[in-house]
């Protein structure tokens, strides 16, 4: 009787699923009721659809006819509750800019539960649906302004490679939130294979709960990372496992120019992904040391802290996890191994590869130094010079070097010294005997010509606010394929506006 069950089983999840067919398991659900509480959204007036990403969705198998459907909005607002969910808001605990906070919590944000799909399963979260017992008095609600950030971001940093969280919709309302001024409500579906954060172990270790945080070790271990399981020292190899993948998602951030501003171990994702995305920024005019939160005066969040702040992080959770691997000598042991180590190597690699340098040679390091050095001085864009040096050739003959370089020269101010970088960095490219066609092409795949800059997200929010929602689509558009060449979206690649100057984020959302 077994086998025609799991044929079924599985021609139901090979088919497109509906909204109501969603196949949900809520193995979160399952754990200790210590570890959450089961509620109910709080229904969102009058909802309507903002913005939806089919990419996100086609993870859940979802396709256009269920995302156009009337009751897509009153579904992903909280409003009902889609079939077989079993909302609930977990609890975490964290360091906020360095500080122990103490208890946390989903204060908004509601797990549905995981949506099994042929791929893997994807737990669906409903950010901004109402208070939870971990609100902290607060009203629950999320702002449309931070919304469309969120979206937007989320599905940028999957196009360019980047281990993150997803988002599938943004479902606004008319209805008032009180922040720095009256806004309006907005919830974002989120979806990851896990929201389970630094933070959650933090939780248990500060309350002496040793047996809660062995259960959610064991949970992530025998439904994230079931290979770890046959090793001798599981929890050591968890915690080796988690700063490798932090090393590679922090290289990749530096890689691409991207500062989260608020790594607090709340938002540290045991999984290694981008998590929460409220006051990031990327970077244009190139300064390590750019604050791209407003609420971070001290600047513990700037660019050039975030491997630091990791590897920070990562002895927050090995202090959390020491009642299951023993000495803080050894959890000391395990970070640096694998975060430093693996970062360094991984950083490396990728800056070698934006510079098109196929092989690593000695004097490399010294090369890629000069090159953030000249970035630091001359404060060049640092998505347009990356872009800009992926297309010129290696050895240009000599009376046409003006003009073909002059698409990178025109953005030193000291071009001299622009030059001068020119002649080190081809030099480096005979040794390799670089091919022109490969090395080009190589770099135009490493180097964006889009991210989302802050001037491009405000100006979709303002249009938003006036109930046009016609360019966060546009913008989404763009970011889907942020190493193409799109004309229609060239104004997104250019310096920002006068008026950008002006723009602040901050932890407000």
């Amino acid at each position: 009787m077994d086998a025609p069950l799991d044929q079924l089983s599985r021609r139901t999840l090979q088919a497109s699923p509906t909204l109501e067919t969603l196949r949900f398991d809520n193995s979160f659900a399952r754990l200790p009721a210590a570890f959450h509480t089961l509620l109910a959204p709080m229904a969102l007036p009058a909802p309507y659809a903002v913005c939806v990403s089919t990419d996100a969705a086609a993870l859940l198998g979802l396709d256009q006819a269920e995302l156009s459907r009337p009751d897509f909005a009153p579904y992903f607002a909280g409003n009902r509750l889609l079939p077989g969910s079993q909302p609930l808001a977990a609890v975490y605990s964290g360091h906020q800019f360095g500080t122990w906070a103490g208890q946390l919590g989903d204060g908004r944000a509601h797990l549905l539960g995981e949506i099994a799909t042929p791929a893997g399963s994807w737990e669906l979260q409903l950010k901004g649906a109402g208070p939870t017992p971990y609100s902290r008095f607060a009203d629950g609600r999320a702002v449309l302004r931070s919304s469309i950030r969120e979206f937007l971001c989320s599905e940028a940093m999957a196009a360019l490679g980047v281990p993150t969280t997803r988002a599938l919709s943004v479902i606004g309302s008319d209805a008032p939130v009180h922040r720095e001024s009256v806004e309006t409500a907005a919830v974002v579906a989120r979806l990851a294979p896990s929201f389970v954060r630094f933070g959650s172990f933090e939780h248990w270790h500060a309350r002496d709960r040793h047996a809660e945080l062995r259960i959610l070790a064991d949970y992530v271990i025998d439904r994230f990372r079931p290979a770890l399981r046959d090793m001798a020292k599981p929890y050591e190899a968890l915690l080796a496992d988690v700063a490798q993948r932090t090393a590679d998602l922090i290289a990749q951030w530096q890689g691409i120019g991207f500062m989260h501003g608020v790594m607090n171990t709340d938002n540290m994702s045991i999984l290694g992904l981008t998590l929460d995305y409220g006051p990031f920024g990327f970077m244009e005019a190139f300064d390590a040391s750019h604050i791209c939160n407003h609420s971070d005066p001290a600047g513990r969040y700037a660019y050039r802290m975030q491997p630091r702040i990791g590897h920070w992080n990562l002895l927050a959770l090995g202090d959390a996890l020491q009642s299951l691997i023993g000495h803080p000598d050894t959890i000391r042991a395990i970070v640096d191994d694998n975060y430093l180590t693996t970062y360094d190597a991984h950083f490396k690699r990728l800056a070698c590869a934006k510079l098109g340098l196929l092989t690593q040679q000695e004097g490399d390091e010294d090369l890629l130094g000069e090159t953030y050095g000249l970035l630091q001085r001359q404060r060049l864009d640092y998505t347009n010079f990356f872009r800009a040096l992926s297309r010129l050739p290696a050895a240009p003959a000599r009376e046409a070097r003006a003009q073909t370089d002059a698409v990178l020269r025109d953005q030193f101010i000291d071009r001299e010294a622009g030059d001068a970088w020119l002649i080190a960095w081809r030099a480096r490219l005979a040794r390799e005997a670089s091919i022109d066609t490969q090395r080009q092409a190589s770099m135009l795949a490493t180097n964006p010509k889009y991210v989302l800059r802050n001037w491009i997200a405000e100006g979709a929010i303002r249009k938003a606010r006036d109930g046009d929602y016609s360019e966060v689509a546009k913008v989404l558009e763009c970011l889907r394929h942020p190493f193409d060449e799109q004309a229609e979206y060239e104004h997104y690649a250019t310096l920002p506006p006068d008026w950008a100057s002006a723009l602040e984020v901050s932890c407000s959302s």
